[in-house]
């Protein structure tokens, strides 16, 4: 049998130009949706900036935070590497040039959009997103998988949400502080250190 290939080394902190430049391509690279599954491919995958975990980490963060979830999250990146200044870089890295993009592209929708043919490619852009969200879905499968406990809340949310049709703040306030208060870091009981040979 073939060993697995080691997984490559984390890059670099990135500076501040590389954070406006990596979260704009997370932005212009997610049209129709899926910004969280093109985060993770470009901050993770391809730009190695972070874990899986610690990414994973600041979903959890920028998804329990008010507000769009890729905003919170180019925040949470920018002050993850550079504090302030870094945050205000990601922020508009996400921000500038994608909603000059969307203002022109909403003016010609606006001209356009009873063309069915626009109808029918608008449909497939959101199939491409759905299935990259999917991808993601099951990239946080591996990185549970051999996690119970993780499983069975993530399980007992998703039967909440889907077959009860309980809102997602009731669930938020009450799946949260039970899984922080399980995954909270515990000081281990070191051993005392062994005496050395006279």
């Amino acid at each position: 049998m073939t060993e697995s290939p080691a997984p490559a080394p984390p890059a670099a902190p990135p500076g501040l130009g590389q954070l406006f430049t990596g979260m704009l391509m997370v932005a212009l690279s997610a049209f129709g949706g899926g910004l969280s599954a093109w985060s993770q491919r470009i901050i993770v995958e391809q730009r190695r900036w972070m874990s899986n975990e610690e990414f994973l980490t600041g979903l959890t963060v920028a998804r329990l935070f008010p507000g769009p979830n890729q905003i919170n999250m180019a925040v949470y990146v920018g002050t993850f590497f550079r504090g302030l200044p870094g945050a205000l870089a990601a922020l508009a890295g996400m921000l500038l040039v994608p909603f000059t993009l969307l203002m022109g592209i909403g003016l010609l929708y606006f001209q356009f959009h009873t063309l069915p043919a626009l109808d029918r490619v608008l449909a497939g852009v959101v199939a491409a997103a759905a299935g990259m969200a999917l991808s993601m879905g099951f990239k946080i499968l591996d990185e549970y998988w051999k996690d119970p406990v993780a499983l069975l809340l993530a399980a007992v949310t998703f039967v909440l949400m889907t077959f009860f049709h309980v809102r997602l703040v009731p669930v938020v306030m009450v799946a949260g502080p039970l899984a922080m208060a399980w995954y909270w870091p515990r000081p281990s009981r070191s051993r005392p250190p062994a005496r050395e040979p006279r």
